[in-house]
């Protein structure tokens, strides 16, 4: 199916990459829905056609481009990009050019197969001729995901700024949804009020642009968590909680994970995701660590000068990483107000798990680190379970599965992993409830401790 001559290995640099937006329609693949129409509209509040593709709609095209060795979101995010580019055809006829389209998939350092994904797509894409001009347009975790290249340089800065913002802000209504959803008064009334509020954080995005009126979005987002609260049953009792952690893509992606976070909420669950931005700071917080140990070592071998140069980097590294907490402690602290929603974890507490009792370690990087101790904080937070949501085969997953699953059961907390491919599995739902079944058993322990207490 693929070419093999060196054109091929040439795209991978010619077409793959960081390109000028202007003029060109950019195609975002959905992962978790609310936060990426958010990033949808802080482009196009930049001047850049922004849209982010249906998904989930036919497996067809990326199962059969793919082997299965690849991991589960390849397979999603290739389908619903020839969906895509399918219909654009359709639509425009001979008027179809696909050197219009760049499609956004960015990147990870290894050993995880998701840094591979936006080479092999690339290959996969050389391999249609109606499709081969199409432009892969990739963000590294490298660089801090720097946007050099693909907008403004004059703008990259407040864009930056502005990106970060609607990622908390995703964050947050996905956090409020699932807050407000398991008590609320009409069903269904929870869902409606969450489309509305996604509806009017994107026209905020796209008509404030490169402005930051940060405290008119302060006010917006308060009058959605009043509206929010009005929806809720006030005298359910707390239902016991379930916190998610996992790899990025599945734990986000409804779809592809079954809607798993509304199966439990229907077992009697309130559930929380780990949140994008817990991400994002685990990327900032890690460059700051490699880059303090770089620093050391060049003092120690009597490299000065190279010393001095990751020195400056580790400073700005912090300042990114003091930056996005900060948003989110403003953000949250309006909210908090009016409705108990927690923060995203702060990964130097995270790391601190770590710290007190060997279990595992940052230095050892991928997904599995930031899982493994966000279960040991669901723990500490007082949570009655905690799922591992992982694509069947993930290596991260996997040693996630295997490192936390003692540490659970140490601490008497229900835990449970789940790996996902195309298929569902056979007794899901017996599992799911008889996980929640535990669940419920323990908070009811817990509750009873602090009775006697």
């Amino acid at each position: 199916m693929y070419r093999t001559e060196s054109s091929t290995f040439q795209s991978l640099t010619q077409k793959l990459g960081q390109f000028d937006l202007s003029g060109k329609k950019f195609l975002i693949p959905e992962m978790n829905r609310i936060g990426c129409h958010l990033m949808a509209g802080v482009f196009q509040g930049f001047g850049i056609d922004a849209a982010v593709m249906p998904t989930f709609q036919s497996l067809k095209q990326g199962k059969e481009a793919t082997s299965g060795k690849e991991c589960f979101p390849c397979q999603v995010t290739l389908s619903d990009l020839f969906n895509y580019l399918d219909a654009e055809k359709q639509r425009l006829g001979g008027a179809f050019d696909p050197e219009r389209y760049v499609y956004f998939m960015p990147e990870a350092t290894g050993p995880c197969r998701f840094g591979m994904y936006n080479k092999f797509q690339r290959i996969v894409l050389d391999s249609i001729p109606e499709y081969k001009d199409v432009k892969i347009g990739s963000l590294t975790t490298e660089n801090s995901y720097s946007l050099e290249g693909m907008v403004d340089p004059s703008q990259t800065r407040q864009f930056r700024k502005k990106a970060y913002l609607s990622v908390i802000v995703g964050d947050i209504l996905d956090r409020l949804l699932w807050r407000i959803r398991p008590y609320e008064c009409d069903r269904g009334a929870a869902d409606g009020w969450m489309e509305q509020a996604m509806e009017d954080m994107c026209r905020f995005f796209v008509e404030t642009g490169a402005e930051f009126p940060l405290e008119s979005l302060k006010s917006r987002i308060e009058k959605i968590v009043e509206d929010g609260t009005s929806l809720m049953d006030r005298q359910m009792e707390r239902k016991p909680r379930v916190g998610i952690v996992g790899e990025i893509y599945l734990r986000s992606h409804t779809h592809s994970n079954q809607d798993l976070v509304r199966l439990l909420e229907r077992c009697g669950a309130e559930v929380v995701v780990a949140s994008i931005s817990e991400w994002m700071d685990f990327t900032a917080y890690d460059h700051v660590r490699r880059s303090h140990n770089a620093c050391v070592l060049e003092m120690k071998t009597g490299h000065f000068r190279e010393a001095l140069a990751q020195l400056k980097k580790n400073i700005i590294y912090r300042m990114t990483l003091n930056y996005q907490q900060k948003m989110q402690d403003e953000l949250y602290a309006g909210v908090n107000r009016s409705m108990d929603l927690e923060k995203p974890h702060r990964v130097g507490d995270l790391e601190a798990y770590f710290s007190k009792n060997d279990t595992y370690t940052f230095e050892v990087g991928t997904e599995a680190s930031l899982s493994i101790a966000g279960l040991l904080a669901y723990v500490k937070d007082g949570y009655d379970g905690v799922v591992n949501v992982y694509p069947f085969t993930c290596m991260p997953g996997t040693i996630t599965a295997s490192v936390a699953k003692p540490l659970m059961s140490q601490s008497d907390m229900p835990c449970l992993d789940v790996a996902y491919d195309e298929t569902i599995q056979p007794g899901r739902e017996a599992t799911i409830e008889t996980f929640m079944y535990q669940v419920k058993k323990r908070q009811a322990r817990q509750s009873s401790n602090q009775d006697s207490a």
